[in-house]
This record gives structure tokens, C-alpha cells and sequence, in this order.
């Protein structure tokens, strides 16, 4: 009977666990994703027309904006953390798949801020420039926040907000 009840308690556990990262895993795809459309749509309507570029390379002056955001965020390119991670890249893996849950919503805002900047001309090194301060702004604001812990599981598919664990 002790050794059924331990299993039963080991598989519940194990469960909580997968649902979690589950979760966690969905939110973060999800926030990769939320400003990627606006952001690209801001370079495809306002960079692309300005520059001489040979179509089959269109896709290099989207990477450059996308490692824009790397840098002030991560201070990295994105070929910077392959090198650094060859092994992980060669699994497919990118610097967006370790950020946190805080470093992707500064990641996604940063997506939409930039769109604007894109929209309003502002150059290369200002856009920079005040995207790092954004960053920072941010990442002391989210720091020390866990909100994956803030979450109370409703039912296989549903969580709320836990009020006790924020307060």
C-alpha cells in the first residue's frame, strides 16, 4: 500500500512539474511572437524603401534589426551566442530560448518601441541608443519579479491569477 501511494504521489508531482513547464514554455513562445509581425512591418515599410538592396538579401537588413534588439538587450548578436553556443545552436536553440520570462517582455516591447522609432526616422544609433535605456528601465522594474509563480492552476488548461502570492 506505502509503495502505490508513493508512486501516486511521485506521478502527481511529476505532473504539476510538466504542467508547469508547459506553461512556461507557452508564454515565452508567445512573447517572442507578440511584436515580431509590427516590428518587421515597420522595416519592411520604412527601411526596405530607403535602402539599394539586392532583393535575394532583404532578409540581412531584417537580421540587423533584429540583432539591434539582441544587443540592447543581451549584448550580444545573434551570431555571437552561436559561436559562444555551438552546441545549442546546432539543436536549433537561440538566445531568445534562455531569456526569461522578463527578458522577453522587455524583448517584445522593445519590438513595438522600435516599430515607432522605424515609423518616426529616427537613425540607427538613437534608436539604439534609446533602446538601451530602455532595457535597463525595464529590467530594474520586472527584476526579482516571478509572475510563472504568481499563477494558480485551474484546470488542465486554465490558470488565474494567485492574489495571495502577488499581494
Amino acid at each position: 500500500m506505502f509503495r502505490l501511494l508513493l508512486i501516486k504521489e511521485y506521478q502527481r508531482l511529476k505532473e504539476i512539474e510538466s504542467n508547469q513547464y508547459n506553461l512556461e514554455w507557452n508564454v515565452k513562445r508567445i512573447l517572442t511572437k507578440t511584436n515580431y509581425l509590427i516590428h518587421t512591418n515597420a522595416v519592411r515599410d520604412c527601411i526596405l524603401p530607403e535602402k539599394n538592396y539586392d532583393r535575394d538579401k532583404e532578409w540581412l537588413i531584417y537580421a540587423e534589426e533584429a540583432d539591434l534588439l539582441n544587443v540592447a538587450l543581451f549584448n550580444c548578436t545573434a551570431k555571437d551566442w552561436r559561436e559562444a553556443n555551438a552546441d545549442k545552436a546546432k539543436k536549433g536553440l537561440n538566445i531568445r530560448d534562455f531569456a526569461s520570462i522578463n527578458e522577453l517582455v522587455v524583448l517584445s516591447n522593445l519590438e513595438n518601441i522600435n516599430s515607432i522609432l522605424i515609423r518616426n526616422q529616427i537613425d540607427k544609433h538613437e534608436r539604439y541608443r534609446q533602446l538601451r535605456e530602455i532595457v535597463q528601465i525595464q529590467l530594474k522594474s520586472l527584476d526579482g519579479q516571478d509572475f510563472m509563480k504568481a499563477l494558480k492552476k485551474v484546470s488542465d488548461d486554465i490558470y488565474i491569477e494567485n492574489k495571495k502570492k502577488l499581494e
